[in-house]
């Protein structure tokens, strides 16, 4: 499959500027909230329980990383070890890397990779902060990720790959940067009713982590098409309390909820 393997109503080059418009926005503007609304700001505390962090997770971390923009916790269900390469797609200010970069301790690595350049500034900036030595950030896009081929564990990613207008190659390049036996431990949004017209060709609501969401059965296809086998997705019902937020003018969770997928990279 190619660019023409896309959920939103947008042409790919619209949809990725649109992305980058907006997290560039985000990055240069300080924001610690999900949406430009900033309704999601009210209890940033009450929005990391709600997308899984522990307190001490968030207290762990220097201020400035945590925009909160996903929609869950990937490093709650990677099963991190010590000593691992963990490869986060989309890595923005630098939050989940450096929470994983604790768990993989000293002997580990951690890398980001982002396509927008104000984001991969602030997340450099957030190293020295956090004292993150094993962390280190590229910039560039997640279809074509600046990773040598087979160095990598785990592969993260928080609220990111339903921006891509192609995800088949977001998921191609996953499996080709893990190692054999590598696994994919992502939070993401996932389709669950046809979008109105005017949200799918919204730059917006593609931005916002809606109007690019795939429903359950097509990711399992793309999945499996990349090669992975023990593929896992689990729908968050939950998720809908703060999907709801997201924007003022339609209640968004009637569409998508947060979602874990998981697989597993074969040993062959």
């Amino acid at each position: 499959m190619s660019e023409q393997n896309r959920s939103s109503g947008l042409a790919p080059d619209e949809q990725r500027r649109a992305v980058r418009r907006r997290y560039a926005q985000i990055a240069s503007e300080e924001s610690s909230c999900c949406s430009a609304s900033d309704s999601c700001c009210d209890d940033q505390n009450e929005l990391n329980n709600q997308l899984g962090y522990a307190e001490s997770e968030t207290t762990t971390v220097a201020e400035g990383a945590n925009l909160g923009l996903g929609c869950g916790n990937p490093t709650a269900i990677a099963s991190l070890q010590s000593g691992e390469t963990v490869l986060d797609l989309g890595s923005g200010a630098g939050f989940d890397c450096f929470l994983a970069a604790r768990k993989v301790e000293d002997t580990g690595r951690v890398i980001g990779v982002d396509m927008t350049p104000e984001m991969i500034e602030k997340a450099r900036d957030n190293i020295g902060k956090n004292n993150a030595t094993n962390v280190e950030f590229r910039l560039g896009e997640i279809e074509h990720l600046p990773i040598a081929d087979e160095v990598v564990d785990v592969v993260i990613s928080n609220c990111v790959v339903n921006l891509s207008p192609d995800k088949q190659q977001v998921f191609d390049e996953a499996y080709r940067v893990l190692q054999p036996g590598g696994r994919l431990a992502i939070s993401d949004v996932v389709l669950t009713a046809e979008l109105p017209d005017g949200v799918r060709g919204d730059p917006e609501s593609v931005a916002s982590c809606v109007a690019g969401a795939s429903p359950v059965s097509e990711l399992e296809q793309i999945l499996s098409a990349a090669g992975f086998e023990q593929i896992q997705i689990e729908s968050k019902e939950e998720s809908k309390e703060f999907i709801s937020e997201w924007d003022d003018d339609h209640d968004v969770s009637d569409y998508v909820v947060s979602a874990t997928i998981e697989a597993i990279k074969p040993v062959h």
